[in-house]
């Protein structure tokens, strides 16, 4: 694969990096990453990742833009209200940076469709805002062994980890199953401050690029919180869970399932997080 002029000037401040030079930027222009949901992390996900130069972005998302995603869903502007978000989505990609191919699928993702969307890429980015999905992400990813990149925020937290299949904990090490409906607010409800979504989204984009170029140390068995109010960062160690009912020494969760319940927060303690 050879550069063209304008190709080594829009990547020249990466390519000048030891890090990644040409060869990098090659990797960076030759990968697939697939994000699910396009709206408060999936959007400066899926801006710093075209930026970047990522070959190919899918993006999968059923909703349509709504007054209320413009405070942190960066990728949609007050003229894309009513529109399908991929398709929004999809426009603004192509202003940063018209070379990315984007992929988009105006649907849910589900127990039936999961795998079929997930295998043709190489890095998963969870954008969604409901537990039943990000288990549904978390199990797909370890059945195609597809690196996950998980992302959750409310309020003024977020949180992000990346899960590496068969190397690293998977969500379900550390959190079971989805908390009883009901016991955390719903972030229509807890409300969240738009900027966190950017921080967190543009995390998962890091760690994405780390996973590409094969740099650096991926947040595996580590959770990174974040609290803006304090702007402290904290890290929390995790593991591998031997029970796992997924990816443990007996696993019991063999199929793909979704699991009934609603919820659109990040989990206190001993819970999980969510867009």
């Amino acid at each position: 694969m050879q550069f063209s002029e304008e190709q080594i000037t829009r990547y020249s401040r990466h390519i000048l990096l030891p890090e990644v030079g040409g060869k990098g930027q090659k990797k960076i222009a030759q990968a697939k990453v697939f994000i699910v949901g396009a709206g408060g992390l999936g959007s400066p996900a899926a801006m710093y990742l075209a930026a970047a130069g990522v070959g190919t972005i899918g993006i999968i998302d059923h909703d349509t833009v709504d007054r209320s995603n413009l405070q942190r869903q960066v990728l949609h502007h007050t003229p894309d209200i009513g529109q399908a978000k991929v398709q929004s989505a999809k426009e603004k990609i192509g202003l940063i940076n018209p070379e990315v191919v984007v992929e988009t699928y105006q649907d849910r993702l589900n127990a039936h469709n999961a795998l079929d969307r997930i295998r043709p890429y190489d890095v998963v980015i969870d954008g969604v805002d409901n537990f039943p999905a990000k288990f549904l992400i978390n199990d797909a990813c370890c059945f195609a062994g597809k690196p996950l990149i998980h992302g959750g925020i409310l309020r003024f937290e977020g949180r992000v980890f990346s899960i590496l299949p068969g190397q690293s904990a998977c969500y379900r090490c550390i959190f079971s199953h989805p908390p009883p409906s009901g016991l955390v607010p719903s972030c229509q409800e807890a409300g969240i401050i738009g900027v966190v979504a950017g921080i967190i989204g543009t995390i998962q984009a890091t760690e994405a690029l780390k996973l590409i170029l094969g740099i650096g140390d991926l947040l595996t068995d580590r959770i990174l919180d974040f609290d803006a109010r304090k702007t402290v960062f904290r890290e929390i160690r995790t593991q591998r869970n031997p029970k796992c009912p997924l990816c443990g020494t007996h696993p019991v969760i063999t199929t793909l399932a979704e699991q009934e319940q609603e919820s659109c927060q990040l989990q206190p303690p001993g819970t999980v997080g969510v867009s």
